[in-house]
């Protein structure tokens, strides 16, 4: 039941990149985040421009902000987008869901 529920709820492609990269611009504002961030993604600070426009990158963001809820919580507040609805955007982008297609 779930599923369906996840799957009536997508977010369009626009409004899950739009929140991806909300939730870029707060982790690099933050002198805690970015460095956990680029550690973990192996991207030099240098390169994330580059990087960010890659298939998967944005994901890759969104998978980081919702691995950890206080900083989900802290995102959703300084954004005003709801919890569920970075997860929604994850669900709706490019490598972000297993089933999502490239081909459509």
């Amino acid at each position: 039941m779930s599923d369906s529920i996840h799957n009536d709820k997508k977010l369009t492609p626009e409004a899950a990149e739009a929140i991806a990269i909300q939730a870029l611009g707060f982790v690099a504002a933050d002198s805690q985040l970015l460095p956990r961030f680029l550690d973990l993604t192996g991207i030099a600070a240098h390169e994330i421009r580059r990087a960010a426009s890659e298939p998967g990158f944005l994901a890759g963001v969104l998978q980081f902000v919702l691995a950890h809820e206080p900083t989900l919580i802290q995102f959703s507040e300084a954004s005003e987008v709801a919890p569920q609805d970075v997860g929604r955007a994850l669900r709706s982008l490019p490598t972000g869901d297993d089933r999502y297609e490239i081909n459509t």
